[in-house]
């Protein structure tokens, strides 16, 4: 039987906090659907809008297009390139959206905002 080696190049992770404190994070996995092409990667932005069940985070979270359902936010970029993958979410925090990619940063709607009122902040 032959070993497979798998390489990965490491970067530092994107931060999109205005501040690291307080903040919750929760570990999950997220589904691939709707990810972002970034050459020949697919990549579910940091800041991107999350939907699911928080008591079920086996259970791929998505994308929160309608946002009204958001529970949190994608604190890093993920690497959906080969499926659903592990994820941090932040449940409760300070997001600030200078540092937030206008792609994910389109999905946080007014209605993305009062869905996580009192939960994720976002500020510039």
């Amino acid at each position: 039987m032959a070993n497979k080696i798998k390489t990965t190049t490491g970067t530092a992770k994107k931060q999109i906090l205005f501040a690291t404190q307080p903040s919750m994070t929760v570990g999950a996995v997220m589904s691939a659907a709707g990810a972002i092409a970034v050459g020949n990667r697919k990549i579910q932005k940091a800041g991107t809008p999350v939907t699911g069940d928080l008591t079920a985070r086996t259970t791929a979270f998505t994308k929160s297009t309608a946002g009204t359902d958001a529970v949190g936010v994608l604190l890093h970029d993920v690497d959906v390139t080969s499926g659903d993958e592990n994820a941090t979410i932040l449940i409760f925090g300070f997001v600030d959206l200078n540092k937030v990619e206008e792609d994910a940063a389109a999905l946080i709607t007014a209605e993305t905002k009062t869905a996580l009122t009192g939960k994720v902040t976002f500020l510039k």
